[in-house]
C-alpha cells in the first residue's frame, strides 16, 4: 500500500496536534492575556528598533516593562509560550489574533492623526480668515 507525501504528513499533523508533547504549566498565562502580552512584545521591540535612545531617556527597561505591566514573572512567560508554542494550529491562531489587533490600531491611530490634522488646518484657515477680515475692517 502506497500513500502519498501529503496523506503521510496530514496524518503526521493530525496525530502530532491531538498529542500533548509539553504538560500544561501550574502558572499558564491564559490565552487571551498571551495574545495581548504578544502584541504588547511587538509593539515594545519595534520601539527598541526606532527609538532606544527615548526609553533609556525616560529609564524605560522594555522587558521589565511587560512582566510589571501584566503582572508576570519572565519564568511564566517563557513556560507559557513555550506551552503554546507546541501547539502550532493554536499558536498561529493566536499571532494572527496578534496581527489583527495591531492592524486595527494601525487604522485608528491614522484616522486619529487625520482627524487631528484636519482640525489644525481648519484652525489654521479660520485664524487666515480672521486676519484678512481685520485687515478689510482697518481699511475702511
Amino acid at each position: 500500500m502506497r500513500y502519498s507525501l501529503s496523506v503521510i504528513l496530514s496524518m503526521f499533523l493530525l496525530f502530532s496536534c491531538a498529542e500533548e508533547l509539553i504538560q500544561k504549566p501550574e502558572n499558564l498565562i491564559p490565552q487571551d492575556k498571551m495574545v495581548l502580552i504578544f502584541k504588547e512584545l511587538a509593539i515594545v521591540n519595534a520601539a527598541k528598533g526606532t527609538n532606544i535612545g527615548n526609553l533609556k531617556d525616560n529609564g524605560i527597561e522594555p522587558t521589565t516593562y511587560l512582566f510589571e505591566k501584566f503582572d508576570i514573572d519572565s519564568a511564566q512567560f517563557v513556560d507559557s509560550d513555550r506551552y503554546y508554542a507546541s501547539k502550532p494550529l493554536l499558536y498561529e491562531t493566536m499571532y494572527k489574533d496578534v496581527e489583527t489587533r495591531l492592524e486595527n490600531q494601525r487604522l485608528q491611530l491614522e484616522a486619529m492623526k487625520k482627524e487631528k490634522d484636519s482640525l489644525n488646518l481648519a484652525k489654521k484657515t479660520a485664524s487666515k480668515g480672521l486676519k484678512l477680515t481685520d485687515k478689510v475692517s482697518d481699511t475702511l
